[in-house]
């Protein structure tokens, strides 16, 4: 970015940087406002304003980024505790039958969403050089 550009953050007033950590961290948009120090009409004001509203959908977007990020990292923890579950002849039968019905579904919907992604990347592939006519 050159110096005449000017990011959407840097266009953000503080008052508006902090209506933004607010509306990530807070419930409700009235909690928000009231942590942020402003009206919840302001907050729906901003709200309708395009760079406004692209910081915050950018900033949500790095906040899911990273809590998909913890996710993957417990993931494997999970399914070290599944397996313990399913391999503990101690354990109720119930919960070994839960712990396995879990890995079973999760291994579904793994195995669905890498197909889906796959396809998504033929479907991308083929549509690729068509775009490039365009």
């Amino acid at each position: 970015m050159n110096r005449n550009e000017t990011s959407e953050q840097d266009r953000l007033t503080a008052k508006q940087e902090k209506a933004i950590e607010s509306l990530l961290r807070e419930p409700t948009i009235q909690a928000a406002a009231e942590a942020a120090g402003v009206s919840k009409a302001t907050i729906f004001r901003w709200l309708s304003d395009p760079v406004f509203s692209a910081a915050y959908r950018e900033a949500r977007g790095r906040l899911l980024e990273s809590a998909l990020t913890a996710l993957q990292a417990a993931s494997t923890d999970a399914v070290t505790c599944l397996r313990e579950v399913i391999n503990d002849r101690a354990a109720q039968v119930s919960a070994r039958v839960s712990a396995a019905k879990a890995v079973l579904e999760l291994s579904l919907r793994a195995k669905e969403a890498i197909e889906h992604e796959e396809r998504l990347k033929a479907v991308e592939a083929i549509l690729q050089p068509q775009r490039a006519r365009a």
